[in-house]
């Protein structure tokens, strides 16, 4: 039996790395995509690309089952004139890009799969954000997302089932990932509440983030946007004192909104990204039946504390392309 094949742009990022280990593991030939000439090519799994030249990237999309698209600058960084015009150019230009290489393709792949974010919502405290009643918000941040959207959406290919994946914050270990970080705090009791803790924070663990992904592929019916985050968001309080738990640390220090904003102008970054309150849930995984193996926070802090600091791979399941 001819195994499947899928192509990752953005495969030297997190969420890159911890996708093409997952499919991987599971017998797909996976391609990589890359901007980096050091990368080996005598093997498919890396292609060098350029966003400006879709047909280059065709023919390595040539007869793919699916596409997953997670390339895009950091946000992580301070939103000056030049950072907001990488953050949006990068996300559309490889968007566009890989349109336009589909529609060059005779065997164009069957799905694709394209990052958004979560951030896309409005500021919610109360009412949880789902795909169908979520309500968009305002300010750069969703900005992007709207037009990263409207980008993939408007690609008209017949034969290639597209999916937007509004991606909560995703807690593992690999470079760019939160946790680590967060889980240092932590332990050198600096993990109290941020601001007045009452801000929302969805979350997914980056085993369900690929499960979910394969769930999606595996599913012909589906299409169009989904929220991917755990079914049970917390507030940051909650959130911080869990983590505080798992690191066994009773008290954290906690860090008001003004020290935030001083401390996240010296680290070069914004404290929206923590501040924001993101109340985002998975309405439409849930009702299609998909069964996320991390649901609570604490199971989440716990699998990924004994994990140490090193990716671990993913368990083999042999049942459905979903687990």
């Amino acid at each position: 039996m001819k195994a499947k094949k899928i192509a990752i742009v953005g495969a030297t990022g997190f969420l890159g790395q911890a996708t093409e280990r997952y499919f991987s593991q599971r017998g797909w030939e996976t391609v990589r995509f890359t901007r980096d000439q050091k990368k080996k090519t005598q093997s498919v799994r890396w292609a060098h690309w350029n966003p400006r030249h879709p047909e280059a990237i065709a023919r390595h999309l040539e007869g793919v089952d699916a596409v997953i698209n997670l390339a895009g600058r950091s946000v992580d960084c301070r939103y000056n004139r030049k950072n907001k015009a990488d953050i949006l150019n990068s996300r559309l230009e490889t968007t566009r890009a890989i349109g336009k290489a589909i529609e060059q393709c005779q065997a164009p792949p069957k799905v694709w799969l394209n990052a958004s974010s979560a951030t896309i919502y409005e500021e919610a405290f109360e009412n949880p954000q789902t795909e169908e009643n979520g309500i968009l918000g305002q300010g750069f941040s969703v900005s992007i997302c709207r037009a990263w959207e409207n980008a993939f959406f408007t690609s008209n290919l017949p034969s290639t089932r597209k999916v937007a994946l509004r991606t909560a914050l995703v807690l593992g270990h690999g470079r760019n990932s939160v946790y680590p970080r967060l889980a240092q705090l932590a332990r050198m009791g600096l993990g109290g509440t941020i601001g007045n803790g009452r801000q929302m924070v969805s979350w997914i663990h980056q085993l369900d983030f690929v499960r979910a992904l394969a769930f999606l592929i595996s599913d012909e019916t589906l299409e169009g946007v989904f929220n991917l985050a755990a079914p049970a968001p917390l507030d940051n309080r909650t959130f911080m004192k869990s983590l505080r738990e798992k690191a066994g640390r009773a008290l954290g220090i906690p860090t008001p909104k003004w020290l935030l904003e001083i401390g996240t102008f010296l680290l070069r970054t914004e404290s929206e990204l923590v501040l924001k309150s993101r109340f985002v849930v998975p309405d439409r995984l849930v009702k299609e039946r998909f069964i996320f193996r991390y649901p609570f926070i604490d199971e989440a802090f716990d699998d990924l504390a004994n994990q140490g600091t090193e990716p671990q791979p993913f368990p083999r399941q042999q049942a459905c392309p979903s687990a």
